[in-house]
């Protein structure tokens, strides 16, 4: 079924936000997208409503009534965070997509720098947030620094930070990925192997706005055993992209 924004010229830059049972922060994190983006182009905002049993989804259609370029997408079950961003991603209208976590620990403020580090050229795929000074506790700041260790040497993706929900990237290039649950957290890695560029840009972690976590310690720190594998096997049987011509 056609969208009602389809009628209208695409914006340059699509922002995806996963969210689940996050009533409280909608209103101020729409406003704080608002204040990032002013005078930076066209622009949408796609929430992904992850199947949530609050008031969620009132709170985002209350800011629909404000924001025009505000748009809800959602999941009558919850399907996970790397479900809830493809969905966003798939709907997205613009050829670069930022995302981050709808909980207000990742500040929209730097959208517009994950943006500028994806550059004209056409090489970069992926701006890669790399949270500073976290806000998470101690031992889930141990647990995610001994996953990210065991990831970066495995997949050698000279990353030190993939969890972080702020990023950026062309849309092409990540349609382009297998898909698979907790894909968000290899993008370095499989955006590389696709040939692209991958940029890192530091940004601030902050308290979560609201409420408590609402994905599982697993979704959100480990990555699991297979998941690793897969990925590392993916990346061992990639071969070089062949030179195409016609006629």
């Amino acid at each position: 079924m056609p969208s009602p924004h389809d009628a209208v010229a695409p914006p340059h830059l699509s922002v995806v936000v996963p969210v689940k049972n996050e009533a409280a922060n909608i209103a101020p994190l729409v406003a704080e997208i608002a204040a990032a983006l002013q005078g930076s182009g066209t622009f949408e905002a796609i929430f992904v409503n992850d199947g949530s049993t609050d008031g969620t989804a009132a709170a985002l259609r209350a800011e629909m009534a404000r924001y025009a370029w505000l748009r809800m997408l959602t999941h009558a079950v919850s399907t996970g965070q790397s479900a809830a961003v493809r969905s966003g991603v798939r709907a997205a209208r613009a050829p670069i997509v930022a995302t981050l976590d709808g909980d207000g620990q990742n500040d929209p403020a730097f959208i517009p720098a994950l943006v500028a580090a994806l550059g004209a050229e056409g090489k970069v795929g992926l701006a890669q947030g790399q949270r500073v000074g976290r806000k998470d506790t101690a031992f889930k700041r141990l647990q995610s620094r001994l996953a990210n260790r065991v990831r970066a040497w495995l997949l050698k993706d000279s990353t030190r930070d993939t969890g972080c929900g702020l990023k950026a990237f062309r849309r092409d290039a990540y349609l382009a990925l297998p898909y698979f649950d907790a894909l968000h957290r290899f993008m370095p890695a499989l955006v590389s192997r696709d040939g692209w560029e991958v940029a890192l840009v530091d940004v601030v972690d902050r308290p979560r706005l609201h409420g408590v976590s609402n994905y599982g310690f697993w979704n959100r720190v480990w990555v699991g055993i297979i998941d690793l594998i897969g990925v590392r096997w993916l990346i061992s049987r990639k071969r070089p992209s062949p030179t195409v011509t016609e006629g």
